[in-house]
């Protein structure tokens, strides 16, 4: 996930409904709104930028908030689609889940730190706040600062039930939302430990950012393994919907899902779901 993708998110959200005069007027049937998780917003942003450029008319507005505000902004139909970093739940039955790439949930380190290996027990002792010092699993002296997700993000969700832990249990001293806060966060703080997409993750450490990803259960994180399926915190992106298509979200759902936008996913470093 591509950090400049954020800012143009942003600007794309801003100038939406302001309607500029150079701007053309959409009709409420050539428009799409897709809301939630900050981890598929990047992409869905691009694959609708090239599904617009294919249909001239349409407009497809991007907003993140994470995979909680999707869930809820497709079932209550304030969101044509939701953006959602997981499967669907047994209680989402009355929402369709179309997965359109595959990602992992990494923990992640500041690239100074020493340690390049914790258990799982040792991740949940760092995260509910009984191993405070880096020096306890074979780092520096130097106390631990633990990132953690807000609540609603899918990935907090994950990374919670593979460690079997609740949230109220975690001891934070650092709560962010979208993944690029925390790899803001756990590169400027060498003591620092958080998770965030695998996706979001080998592309900053590819391009300089002062990172490192952990291996669990000797299964490096990365979208080889997360494509293999051998490694275990892997999860679907979905495009989340409600009710009847109309001809326009069915053209575009179909679109997300096909060889044609395969390469927008890689550039991504998700998994594309044909491959």
């Amino acid at each position: 996930m591509k950090t400049f993708h954020f800012s143009r998110l942003a600007i794309w959200t801003l100038f939406g409904g302001l309607g500029l005069m150079s701007m053309p007027v959409f009709s409420a049937e050539n428009k799409l709104s897709m809301t939630g998780s900050s981890t598929v917003a990047p992409l869905a942003l691009e694959i609708a930028k090239r599904f617009e450029s294919q249909n001239p008319g349409v407009r497809i507005d991007v907003q993140t908030g994470g995979s909680g505000r999707g869930i809820a902004d497709a079932r209550n139909g304030t969101a044509d689609v939701g953006l959602v970093s997981r499967s669907l739940k047994a209680d989402e039955s009355d929402l369709q889940g179309h997965t359109i790439a595959l990602d992992g949930v990494a923990v992640i380190l500041h690239k100074s730190n020493p340690v390049g290996n914790l258990s799982n027990a040792q991740i949940v002792g760092i995260y509910t706040g009984t191993i405070q010092n880096w020096k306890e699993v074979g780092g520096k002296d130097q106390k631990i600062t633990v990132v953690n997700k807000a609540e609603g993000r899918s990935t907090l969700e994950l990374f919670a039930q593979y460690f079997g832990l609740k949230n109220s249990q975690i001891k934070a001293q650092v709560v962010i939302g979208d993944n690029q806060q925390g790899i803001k966060t756990v590169a400027g703080n060498p003591g620092a430990i958080g998770y965030v997409s695998i996706g979001s993750a080998e592309f900053e450490i590819e391009n300089g950012v002062p990172l490192k990803m952990l291996s669990m259960n000797g299964v490096k994180p990365n979208t080889e393994n997360v494509r293999n399926g051998s490694f275990p915190l892997s999860r679907a992106l979905l495009l989340v919907t409600k009710g009847t298509d109309t001809d326009l979200r069915k053209k575009f759902l179909s679109f997300a899902k096909s060889p044609a936008v395969y390469d927008l996913v890689k550039e991504q470093y998700f998994v594309p779901i044909g491959r």
